[in-house]
């Protein structure tokens, strides 16, 4: 029998980036042509957002900084966590951000059944900064990561996933993206963050987070498609809830030792058009950490994709997998870090849950 432990974090890509450079997300969003220039005003903005920034942004890098601390002093926590478990691979669910997932497939879920991932993630520039910053850790922008894959893993996870009437798509190869999509990448980056070395094989378990929006904004804004009509949907919160049941159960009838983590922040600003894509909706965040935090989060199957996507949460889908996970091996959360934030695009929770 296998055994089994869940953790959820984010993959925020500021992380990677100094805090100057994480300080520019909301500088960026105010040069969008679809913020109105009312809301571009601070004087229009929640009192909470404007003393976060602070007058003409005087506080954004320094909260930048407390912003990185607490999250990533709890992937840190996350990773003596996972170590002290010793899982035979991690299987990671996040989303594909226009990265794999485009015109000419876009699937519900991909299992990549993999023995390696070699990924440059810091060749593309960090479109939401301002100009083009360095990595945080000064490394060169060619390098290339070599990250361990479980492909016996994951070939026998989809195989039982389809015997039990789970229509999962799988792959060998990267259509279009080389390498990890940036949810798995910067997970495996910040679970290493202070690059002592972290070697353990990864699963990737992707899934379509972005449904509706997927084709239209191909992973930014796309401003020429904004009034297109919708793509068809994401998996429902059910579907990804009952699949995360069904993997943790699986996994659990396995030979393995297995890490599982649900990796997203929550809502994010540049999908909540009710805030004028300027800031996140925080308060739907708080609602679904008090699910978390009070023992509710198998209520999240019951959500529905109208309400996640008015609250810009999309990648919380990731999580309802986790979730399902959760209940299934009857596994209550640890919350490590809750960090709420108005000025840097999303709030982010992590956790980890062990028998």
């Amino acid at each position: 029998m296998g055994e089994i432990m869940c953790a959820g974090v984010s993959h925020h890509p500021g992380f990677g980036y100094k805090d100057e450079a994480m300080a520019d997300i909301l500088r960026r969003a105010l040069q969008s042509p679809r913020v109105p220039a009312d809301w571009k005003n601070p004087e229009n903005w929640p009192p909470q957002m404007l003393e976060e920034f602070g007058p003409e942004g005087e506080k954004a890098t320094a909260n930048a900084a407390i912003h990185r601390e607490k999250v990533i002093g709890a992937y840190r926590k996350v990773r003596d966590e996972i170590a002290e478990f010793k899982p035979d691979f991690i299987l990671i669910w996040g989303d594909d951000q226009y990265e794999n997932f485009h015109e000419d497939i876009v699937p519900p879920f991909c299992i990549y059944i993999r023995d390696q991932f070699d990924t440059q993630p810091f060749v593309k520039p960090a479109g939401w900064a301002i100009g083009d910053p360095q990595n945080v850790w000064g490394e060169p922008r060619d390098k290339t990561f070599k990250t361990k894959g479980h492909a016996a893993a994951a070939k026998y996870l989809t195989r039982k996933l389809l015997e039990e009437g789970y229509a999962i798509p799988y792959s060998y190869t990267s259509l279009h993206h080389q390498g990890m999509a940036h949810a798995h990448m910067n997970t495996m980056l910040y679970l290493d963050y202070d690059r002592e070395g972290f070697d353990i094989p990864v699963v990737h378990f992707h899934v379509n987070c972005y449904g509706s929006s997927v084709i239209r904004n191909r992973g930014g804004d796309n401003l020429d498609k904004a009034d297109a009509e919708p793509d068809p949907p994401a998996p429902s919160p059910k579907l990804c809830f009952e699949v995360g049941a069904a993997v943790a159960r699986i996994l659990k009838e396995s030979p393995w030792r297995v890490a599982l983590i649900g990796s997203s922040s929550w809502s994010h600003a540049f999908l909540t058009p009710k805030h004028h894509y300027l800031y996140p909706d925080v308060e739907a965040d708080r609602a679904r950490f008090e699910d978390l935090r009070d023992g509710r989060f198998p209520t999240w199957k019951d959500l529905d994709l109208a309400q996640i996507e008015g609250a810009g949460q999309q990648e919380l889908l990731n999580w309802v997998c986790l979730a399902g996970a959760m209940t299934e091996l009857g596994l209550k959360p640890q919350v490590l870090d809750y960090s709420e934030t108005y000025i840097f695009n999303s709030s982010k929770c992590s956790v980890v849950a062990k028998a």
